[in-house]
């Protein structure tokens, strides 16, 4: 590494030091120091934020795994057989893999039925698929697997995470005006009080 990239690489850390209010600055305002501490204050709730999201994605993840074994429960699981074929259906949106067709099955009354259920997209006609049956008989969509659960619990926590980032931000931004507008006037104040003098030095 060039002494140059070194020199650049200390002077942006201790830039950003002195913006988290690390060490002595005789050129620091009050101002400046009120600002510090709601940056402080942000990035401790930004961590904090952390592991509750983890505990909201993780509540949700466990509240979708009891409402999917109260539906398995009330469920029952059957096998049918295809009755029309899917080889050769165009799906009508890219990247759909799914299509619906007839199949065939008996109900866990042993009475012979025909219903609607989706199938992947190729399946033959005769092809062996799993159905899940209401307390009539009638088919329904199958139980969110734990797979799934769990992806939404992390989608949750992760949301949420992100989601309070984003608000934190804005909140930190919008009191910087203030304290912008209060520094330009301390500003506009000093160099009215330095300029003449500062021209007089000039002539």
């Amino acid at each position: 590494m060039s002494a140059a990239k070194q020199r650049s690489g200390e002077l942006w850390a201790l830039m950003q030091a002195r913006r988290l209010g690390i060490g002595r600055n005789p050129l620091r305002r009050q101002s400046d120091r009120f600002e510090t501490v709601l940056l402080w204050c942000a990035l401790t709730v930004a961590l904090l934020m952390i592991p509750v999201g983890a505990a909201i994605g993780s509540g949700v993840q466990n509240s979708l795994d009891a409402s999917s074994d109260r539906q398995r429960a009330a469920l029952h699981q059957v096998q049918a057989r295809t009755l029309e074929s899917a080889e050769h259906d165009v799906p009508s949106v890219p990247g759909d893999v799914l299509t619906i067709i007839q199949v065939g099955y008996v109900d866990t009354q042993g009475v012979d039925r025909q219903g609607y259920t989706s199938v992947v997209r190729g399946t033959k006609t005769g092809a062996d698929v799993t159905v899940w049956l209401d307390s009539s008989g009638t088919i329904v969509a199958a139980p969110r697997s734990t797979a799934d659960d769990a992806a939404f619990g992390i989608t949750a926590g992760i949301f949420t995470v992100f989601g309070s980032w984003l608000v934190l931000w804005g909140l930190f931004r919008l009191a910087r005006v203030p304290l912008d507008r209060r520094r330009l006037r301390a500003w506009d104040t000093e160099w009215d009080t330095i300029a003449p003098r500062w021209l007089r030095g000039q002539k």
